[in-house]
């Protein structure tokens, strides 16, 4: 049996830096029935310089032009705030994550109850923050938006070095060897989930490539998801039918609320609908074995069919094809045995109807 999908309602910085905003997230997305709900945490300055430009999409969905480093100032939440959020999340039954995008934040996530430390697809590069979050002994989610299978192949290495070689010092040679080696295999496999994703907000259906998932299971024999930036809940549901285990989609209060990510973010209902639609997808995909499941079988009877005489049959004739036809219920001899029967003597009269007997 597979564990359930890991849905992860991605609040980010949709609270537009409001404790209170973060607060009624954590209710929708409890409502709507997601496993976690998941913020982002960082010090602006820490994460980026003043010549920092905004991307093109920041720009469209703020209507402002202007570098990153203001526009995330204004979306920081506090520690202490934090805090809130995280005693909120235990009050409405859902846990809590957040994605650390510097080292201090990392580090105090670190002391939180949170089930697994996520890497963004923008820090897939940061060799240090990799080899300090594997080091932190958690289940690691790593997003790969931008990058191509070497990169990603890069970032395990320091992964592995990471979750193997407590303590020691990194270099080139050390990193590859981990990858490589048995235990690092072992310990990747046992901490990592890959997530496929396209970084741009919203992204078109033509830029996602699900397929790419599957190009990362056989590539590094590890766990898959997705993390959906496209508008509505389509690709999410069909990544789940797709084999992925993990599904991060943002989220916010109102679309049309000021800041980079709610334009690109579903509404709590729609939030509540996709996930309704993952349940649905994964309990529908069940096993690979085929064969008729149990609630199947009572209806054999009733829609399969039994030979039966088209015509009356006197005794001691030899059947002709014509003599025999096919008709509901299946309670005799299965049409799949008329060619042993065409050429054999009659047993008995037939009147049109009967069941025809081997």
């Amino acid at each position: 049996m597979t564990d359930p999908v890991l849905v992860i309602a991605e609040a980010g910085v949709n609270h537009n830096g409001s404790l209170e905003m973060a607060r009624r997230l954590i209710d929708a997305a409890a409502d709507a029935g997601a496993d976690l709900v998941k913020f982002q945490s960082f010090r602006a300055e820490l994460l980026v310089t003043r010549r920092a430009e905004k991307a093109a999409y920041q720009v469209t969905n703020t209507g402002q032009d202007g570098d990153q480093l203001a526009m995330l100032k204004g979306l920081e939440l506090s520690l202490e705030d934090t805090r809130a959020v995280v005693e909120h999340c235990r009050d409405r039954g859902i846990r809590f994550m957040s994605t650390a995008f510097d080292m201090p934040s990392l580090h105090f996530l670190a002391g939180l109850d949170m089930p697994a430390v996520k890497i963004p697809s923008g820090d897939l590069t940061y060799g240090p923050m990799l080899l300090a979050a594997a080091r932190l002994g958690r289940p690691l989610i790593v997003s790969t938006g931008m990058a191509t299978l070497g990169e990603v192949d890069e970032a395990l290495s320091v992964i592995a070095f990471g979750l193997t070689r407590d303590g020691d010092p990194a270099d080139r040679t050390a990193l590859e060897a981990a990858r490589f080696s048995a235990e690092g295999q072992a310990a990747l496999e046992h901490a990592v989930t890959l997530l496929h994703c396209t970084t741009q907000y919203p992204a078109p259906p033509k830029a996602v490539n699900l397929r790419a998932m599957d190009a990362m299971a056989e590539a590094f024999g590890l766990r898959v998801g997705y993390s959906d930036h496209t508008s509505g809940t389509a690709v999410s549901v069909a990544a789940v039918a797709r084999g992925a285990t993990v599904i991060e989609k943002h989220f916010t209060l109102d679309r049309t609320l000021p800041g980079p990510d709610h334009a690109a973010s579903l509404e709590p209902a729609e939030l509540a609908s996709m996930i309704a639609d993952v349940r649905t997808v994964e309990a529908a995909l069940g096993s690979a074995r085929k064969g008729p499941d149990a609630i199947e079988v009572p209806n054999r009877r009733i829609a399969r069919r039994s030979l039966v005489a088209a015509r009356p049959i006197a005794a001691g004739t030899k059947m002709v094809a014509d003599d025999l036809t096919a008709k509901r219920p299946a309670d005799g001899l299965s049409p799949m045995r008329a060619w042993d029967l065409i050429g054999r003597v009659a047993d008995r009269d037939y009147d049109p109807d009967d069941l025809v007997a081997p």
